[in-house]
């Protein structure tokens, strides 16, 4: 059974405290919970709750050069949250979307990519890298509900096929895992830098199919 947000969370703090100190200063205070009605006015819906309720554990990564997530990407804050849902949806193209109709999804399905998806109103940012590519979460209302994808403006979005990308519940209990236990994540590793902050070491270590970054 898959932990609760705020049990991950705890696990994830506790290993920060002591062995990256810099980027548990980094975790942002809770979300101001107006911020995070303001950002469901924004995009038209209800977050998921798994999403609300990280968010008011931590308002994302104060650290702008940090990641706490695989493969680089650092959580957002729920304003940065509506910014990025208004960038992203402004490349979304709903005339092709409405021609393509259900091929979209049953090549996103079968393909794991698509740039047909690419800023749809209910795939939600969620967090970023320094290159712009972001994660977004699944609002839907199909099977891919909660599952987590990249969103990358030359590929589209991916749906990378590795279990912890299943839903955040699934995704944080994974890097509190990883990070008690120093086994990599989908050929990611956590490591400790000079600086006492935290990032995500690189080594392919299988053949699954990993976030395109390396």
């Amino acid at each position: 059974m898959t932990a609760l947000i705020s049990e991950s969370w705890t696990r994830i703090e506790n290993w920060l405290a002591e062995h990256a100190p810099a980027t548990y200063a980094a975790l942002a205070p809770p979300a101001d919970p107006a911020d995070i009605a303001a950002t469901e006015r924004a995009i038209g819906r209800p977050l998921l709750k798994p999403l609300v309720m990280s968010l008011l554990r931590h308002d994302g990564l104060l650290d702008q050069r940090g990641s706490l997530l695989p493969a680089f990407y650092r959580p957002m804050s729920a304003r940065e949250i509506t910014a990025a849902w208004h960038l992203l949806t402004g490349f979304y193209d709903q005339c092709m979307a409405d021609e393509k109709g259900d091929e979209a999804d049953y090549d996103f399905m079968k393909i794991g990519s698509s740039s047909v998806l690419y800023g749809h109103p209910q795939l939600i940012p969620i967090a970023r890298d320094l290159g712009g590519g972001h994660l977004v979460l699944d609002h839907r209302p199909e099977i891919d509900r909660g599952r987590v994808h990249e969103a990358e403006a030359v590929e589209g979005i991916m749906r990378v096929p590795h279990e912890m990308w299943t839903s955040l519940p699934v995704l944080m209990e994974a890097i509190a895992t990883s990070l008690e236990t120093s086994q990599p994540l989908n050929d990611y590793t956590p490591a400790v830098d000079e600086e006492q902050r935290l990032y995500w070491d690189f080594i392919p270590l299988g053949n699954d199919r990993t976030l395109h970054r390396s």
